[in-house]
């Protein structure tokens, strides 16, 4: 991939990550505007939060890309490696439950609110291993998947350790979005033509 084609993903996940934001953030905070300044003011306040964490994203992309490949080199097959990648997965989404189950089970939240973060992420991350799969090849899936779901989860635990569910959806649109596009479009930005 040339110097073009790496900043075209760059500002395109960075305006993914700004606009998912501002959407996500103006649905949940309608009523906090009083004026039209504030409207502003939060506007600019919600765009650099998107921003913030798209650059998150992207720090994530291209770790999981370094990682992957060294991953293939020490495992010295793709199936092995996908294996290793499955059961990294399987903890990280019991994870996601457990232990957000373990540090804010007194706040009053039912069991079911505690199982739907890491079954709605596992259900997307499918969805879009499953996308990526058909525009690529049958390899592509269980590293989509892990990406979409364990990349995710780790650029989201500062947020999941608070635990206000504002800022949960704050943060979890925005990485969603941009983790999404990087990993769909990808293949196409280093296609041979």
């Amino acid at each position: 991939m040339n110097i073009r084609k790496w900043v075209y993903l760059f500002i395109t996940t960075l305006l993914i990550g700004g606009v998912s934001a501002v959407a996500v953030g103006l649905l949940l905070r309608w009523e906090d505007i009083e004026s039209m300044a504030s409207f502003f003011v939060m506007i600019a306040w919600l765009l650099g939060f998107g921003f913030i964490f798209s650059i998150i994203s992207q720090m994530g992309y291209f770790a999981y890309l370094t990682i992957h490949r060294f991953g293939l080199g020490v495992f010295k097959s793709v199936q092995l490696w996908s294996w290793v990648q499955v059961l990294i997965l399987a903890f990280v989404v019991f994870d996601l439950f457990y232990l957000r189950y373990i540090a804010f089970k007194d706040t009053g939240l039912t069991l079911f609110n505690f199982i739907i973060v890491p079954v709605a992420l596992l259900l997307y991350g499918l969805i879009v291993a499953y996308i990526k799969m058909k525009e690529t090849n049958k390899a592509a899936f269980v590293p989509a998947l892990f990406f979409i779901v364990v990349v995710t989860t780790l650029e989201w635990i500062p947020v999941l350790k608070q635990g206000d569910i504002l800022w949960l959806w704050l943060s979890i649109v925005p990485l969603l979005a941009c983790n999404t596009w990087q990993i769909l479009i990808l293949h196409r930005l280093i296609k041979r033509s």
